[in-house]
């Protein structure tokens, strides 16, 4: 699956502070890899003695918004729509508000936390998304190191690794047009071992 004309990834967490009538907001922005990580950046980046921590993320074709308790539709929504107008994917952010006991009312809410998000993202530094394949193999531990350093030399990326008895099994993000010189190497390096096969689906990074 090739990654949308234009869209862009965080280089790195990225935050931005406004006060809107006597509540102050931080917006911050850090990559997400994959969703399944999500619930533990947002505990990361949340504060929870703050009055509310609404949020957004995009990842490919999954998505997630939360109000917080704001009302319905002022805060989660426009988050995401942020994301989404300064084309970013693989991206969490979140805004943590402290009221300032001024009611800001649903439209003022709206674009306080659609304001600070965009404002958030404007600048950040970024790099455009790659089309990536996801491949799987089981690695034997007395190669993982050499494993790891080809990877990197293909600008590819560890998604997920789970350690067995007979090896490491890994899903990795390749670059479409890395993926057979990837596999010649790994051949040469584990005398045919080493096997890269495709799974069903295909992540960016």
């Amino acid at each position: 699956m090739s990654a949308p004309s234009g869209l862009r990834r965080l280089l790195a967490p990225v935050q931005h502070r406004v006060e809107i009538r006597k509540s102050r907001f931080l917006a911050q922005a850090v990559v997400l890899g994959q969703p399944e990580a999500a619930a533990a950046l947002l505990a990361q980046v949340s504060d929870f003695s703050a009055s509310h921590n609404c949020w957004a993320w995009r990842c490919g074709p999954h998505y997630r918004f939360s109000d917080d308790g704001e009302p319905g539709g002022t805060a989660g929504r426009p988050i995401l729509s942020a994301i989404e107008h300064q084309g970013f994917d693989q991206c969490l952010l979140v805004v943590t508000r402290w009221y300032g006991g001024i009611q800001l009312g649903t439209g003022g809410l709206a674009r306080a936390y659609g304001g600070s998000a965009n404002s958030c993202l404007q600048g950040a530094a970024s790099e455009p998304l790659v089309e990536r394949t996801l491949l799987q193999c089981l690695c034997p531990y007395a190669l993982l190191e050499q494993f790891k350093t080809l990877l990197a030399a293909a600008d590819g990326c560890i998604m997920d690794e789970r350690f067995l008895a007979a090896g490491v099994h890994l899903h990795v993000g390749v670059p479409v047009h890395q993926h057979a010189q990837l596999q010649q190497r790994l051949q040469n390096l584990s005398r045919g071992e080493v096997v890269l096969t495709r799974t069903d689906s295909s992540d960016y990074a």
